[in-house]
């Protein structure tokens, strides 16, 4: 573990010990926040009876289908657009401007066109989460060293001997930050979807917790949610990290 991770570490330890002490101390009631160790023994009991099995499977389920559906798009319609100069020039001040508009403002739309349930939620977390990726792939195309393309037509390699052996392999590194862009976005849109357009998933047992003023339940769920959000994380900056050592070297 680097110098780094052991100040990550010891910044969530002192965190997490900080609020229990204030919630063990009364400084915060516990009726707006439990302590953190009460959080993770009824995380655990949870875990164990199988209440939230059915909810988490449905969750992750719907976060992996709209991460890759968005990584597939964002990177076909990135590579179109790349490829392009006329469709770029009006499209690239729509995108820089994208997430200024809310995207939940188009549930209704999704509820007509998907009804209520996990179509409409995967739609809109793939509309969420698209635009990062379509432009990481285009900054990845941009950032191919014309070195490397001059070298493929010395070699009078073709268009997919280029595009697969030259410019995929170079553009790595950068693409990788929309997919995880993508993965980060889709997680915010279907569990922030799920709070109004299912009856099931984490984020309806979220809202079904605070509606019944269960807060062990509610609370053990939010920190399920942080620690996969930080596994998944860890995995890709693993990742993100031998990519871009590569592209270094």
């Amino acid at each position: 573990m680097n110098r780094e991770a052991v100040l990550r570490v010891i910044l969530v330890a002192v965190a997490v010990l900080a609020l229990e002490i204030a919630c063990r101390t009364g400084v915060v009631r516990p009726a707006a926040i439990i302590p953190p160790s009460e959080m993770f023994v009824s995380l655990i009991a949870i875990l164990r009876d199988g209440a939230a099995t059915a909810d988490i499977l449905l969750s992750l389920t719907n976060i992996a289908i709209a991460a890759l559906l968005a990584v597939g798009l964002g990177f076909v319609i990135g590579v179109a657009v790349h490829a392009i100069p006329l469709l770029r020039a009006p499209l690239e001040p729509l995108l820089a401007s994208y997430y200024a508009v809310p995207t939940f403002m188009l549930y209704p739309v999704f509820i007509i066109l998907f009804g209520v349930g996990s179509r409409a939620i995967i739609g809109i977390s793939v509309l969420l989460a698209v635009v990062a990726m379509i432009t990481a792939t285009l900054n990845a195309l941009d950032g191919i060293p014309p070195v490397l393309l001059r070298t493929a037509r010395t070699l009078r390699m073709g268009r997919v001997a280029t595009a697969c052996l030259v410019m995929l392999p170079a553009a790595t590194p950068n693409l990788f930050i929309g997919v995880k862009l993508a993965v980060a976005y889709a997680f915010i849109g279907v569990i922030a979807s799920e709070f109004i357009l299912s009856g099931a998933g984490l984020g309806y047992a979220i809202a079904y917790a605070y509606n019944n003023f269960d807060n062990r339940t509610m609370y053990a769920l939010m920190l399920l949610i942080v620690l996969i959000v930080t596994a998944v994380n860890s995995a890709l900056n693993a990742v993100d990290r031998h990519l871009q050592a590569r592209l270094r070297g």
